[in-house]
């Protein structure tokens, strides 16, 4: 039996589950080996029931298993099974790790992992902010993995990409039907200098169920879990919490108390999740367990650059004025005439100098924030 057929061919034993999985590859080495091993010998390895066994003996590869190994080979997709050296060394090393991983692009599996999460529908300061420290992460050299989702994930591969770094999309579907559809140009570019992986089938449709599956990947590849923004029942808090009981650390960035999008980090900063305001606080916590050695953050946590300039020194007194009511939540522009005393023919032009100049952003219904 070709070696990926028995691949793919273990996985279809109805029985074999992640777990099982790896326990048969531990004991046998390979799923070849699997295939050519006796009753008492496959009876002896632990969770392989008669009927599990008698399957196992019994095979023979579906139709679709040969179907599965020409598309891979057919769109470029590499097959990346748990003894392959290109294997995540960190996945490999949970109870339950993919026994192989559809990829786009190239894994490094020594590579550094960080990953950051969060809200699909996060406000301003939530996506500045993923975008941020991923951009600054990246650009000290780690790979930034997220799950390509809408919101938070997406502005966390773009932030590394802008990084000049590495990112990692793992996908709650399958590699050729990226989800969501707008993010196939992201996907591309992430393949181009990192990878987009998934454990599922090449053309498997997202469903809810697959999501859960997706982050132990997330957490599993990672040093850390940054959760940037999180609502009390989001997806993200699932991520964080594999995170922990794969031993790995927890960070959270704090919101306003009044934000329902940040109850959820807020409940694991009580929880005893690590309190970050920038990059320079993750890779304080983590420099012990990477290989690399970052340079020093300066004290915003931002990346090195050139010197800062002043920018109240461009500013006059109405855009000073009008910055002060801002925040890095949205304000109404009646709220910002209302506290400056501006009239509001004045304010719009204001605040549309300081969107020029790249202070301020502005969304849907003529609410601002700090940029």
């Amino acid at each position: 039996m070709e070696a990926l057929a028995a691949w793919f061919g273990l996985k279809t034993i109805p029985g074999v589950g992640n777990h099982t999985y790896k326990r048969l590859l531990d004991a046998f080495g390979s799923p070849q080996q699997v295939f050519a091993a006796g009753r008492d010998q496959l009876l002896a390895v632990e969770g392989v029931t008669p009927a599990i066994a008698g399957a196992i003996i019994r095979h023979s590869p579906p139709e679709n298993v040969q179907k599965n190994i020409d598309i891979c080979r057919e769109k470029g997709i590499t097959v990346v099974t748990m003894t392959d050296p290109a294997y995540p060394r960190l996945l490999r090393d949970l109870p339950d790790p993919p026994p192989y991983l559809y990829v786009l692009g190239r894994l490094e599996p020594d590579a550094a992992c960080i990953s950051i999460v969060g809200s699909r529908n996060p406000t301003g300061y939530g996506k500045s902010m993923a975008r941020q420290l991923a951009r600054d992460l990246a650009g000290h050299g780690l790979t930034v993995v997220s799950g390509m989702a809408r919101g938070i994930d997406t502005a966390a591969h773009q932030g590394a990409l802008d990084g000049g770094g590495k990112t990692c999309a793992v996908l709650g579907s399958g590699v050729a039907s990226i989800y969501p559809r707008e993010n196939r140009p992201l996907s591309e570019k992430i393949a181009a200098g990192g990878a987009v992986v998934s454990e599922l089938p090449v053309f498997a449709k997202p469903q809810t169920y697959h999501f859960p599956m997706r982050n132990r990947i997330i957490s599993g590849m990672s040093v850390g879990t940054i959760v940037v923004e999180a609502a009390r029942k989001s997806g993200s808090l699932i991520t964080a919490r594999l995170a922990a009981e794969q031993g790995r650390e927890v960070f959270a960035v704090p919101g306003s108390i009044q934000s329902f999008k940040s109850a959820g980090t807020h409940g694991l900063l009580k929880q005893g999740a690590r309190l970050i305001e920038n990059a320079a606080d993750v890779l304080a916590d983590i420099s012990h367990m990477i290989a690399i050695h970052p340079p020093a953050l300066p004290a915003d946590g931002t990346a090195t650059g050139g010197p800062r300039t002043n920018s109240s020194d461009c500013l006059d007194s109405d855009e000073r004025l009008v910055l002060r009511t801002l925040e890095c939540y949205p304000v109404h522009i009646d709220e910002i005439v209302r506290k400056t005393g501006l009239d509001p023919g004045k304010t719009a032009g204001v605040l549309l100098r300081l969107e020029l100049k790249g202070r301020v952003r502005q969304e849907p219904g003529k609410y601002f924030l700090l940029k």
